[in-house]
């Protein structure tokens, strides 16, 4: 794997940065199919779709930040340098949540029409971008050596247990009884690569990968010719990307912490809630 897709002279093009533009172009052909079916111009909803993109890109850097805020404090240059990483899906979700309630302030329109028409484009996006982290070697996931009663612990357990393994000698580590046979070795350069050198570990980032993408076809193909009253379909997607967030980070390996859970994991649940009641509220209302 290389991070980098194109080199001309000092100018390099990076596959995550291409996935990005890849995600904006594709999102935004979709979002104008679904606004002609809602009798939006092309022009209101590329005003909204870029001012949501935005708002995203900064809430999931800030999200990120706040979480590591002990590093950045030490090094405050490093707050906008997201070429070198360190962007939180979550924190995308909620600033572009709270970007399309002020936008529908603004315009004085149902700003649930506009975050049903987002839904399915971002877990769109969302799959898109996972490539990007894999090429990059982030995202990754824990050895696959390692048995499942671990994998399902939290962090510090996993840690625990990879430290003895590496305790044992070669001959006992090549006849572990546990040994799982599947994974990738990413190169020694990348965050896989240097958290577990010359190790094969879960490509965490490709199962979410294959999984937002199936969310996708079912939000796109399935959910959205049910004509559900708005805001059933933004609780939909809620409620499947926190289902496949909640499982992926079972295998994860540098998911955010909070306290001794996974922040995804709480993340998650509050939003599953969230969701739950979203989607009965809406479905009681008269159109």
């Amino acid at each position: 794997m290389n991070p980098v897709f194109l080199r001309l002279g000092p100018l390099e093009i990076r596959y995550y940065g291409l996935m990005y533009a890849l995600s904006f172009i594709i999102g935004l052909k979709l979002a104008k199919i679904s606004a002609k079916e809602k009798n939006i111009s092309e022009e209101f909803i590329e005003k909204y779709v870029m001012n949501a993109i935005i708002a995203g890109l900064i809430g999931g850097r800030l999200y990120y930040v706040i979480f590591n805020y002990k590093y950045y404090f030490k090094y405050p240059l490093e707050i906008p340098a997201v070429w070198h990483g360190g962007m939180a899906i979550h924190g995308a979700i909620i600033f572009g949540f709270l970007w399309s309630i002020v936008f529908a302030k603004l315009h004085k329109v149902n700003f649930w029409i506009f975050t049903d028409i987002a839904s399915p484009l971002l877990i769109l996006g969302q799959a898109i971008g996972r490539f990007g982290n894999f090429m990059n070697g982030e995202i990754h996931g824990v050895p696959t050596f390692t048995p499942l009663r671990i994998i399902f612990s939290i962090k510090p357990k996993f840690y625990e247990w990879y430290n003895y393994y590496n305790s044992l000698s070669l001959s006992e580590q090549m006849n572990y009884k546990e040994i799982v046979p599947w994974g990738i070795v990413f190169p020694n350069n990348s965050p896989a690569g240097m958290e577990f050198p010359n190790t094969a570990v879960h490509p965490a980032m490709l199962y979410e990968l294959v999984l937002n993408f199936l969310a996708f076809l079912s939000l796109w193909f399935f959910f959205k010719k049910k004509n559900y009253k708005p805001g059933v379909l933004t609780g939909i997607y809620i409620i499947e990307y926190s289902l496949i967030r909640i499982f992926v980070s079972f295998f994860r390996a540098e998911d955010l912490m909070f306290f001794d859970f996974r922040a995804p994991h709480v993340i998650s649940f509050i939003l599953i809630i969230f969701a739950t009641i979203l989607i009965i509220t809406k479905s009681k209302k008269i159109k």
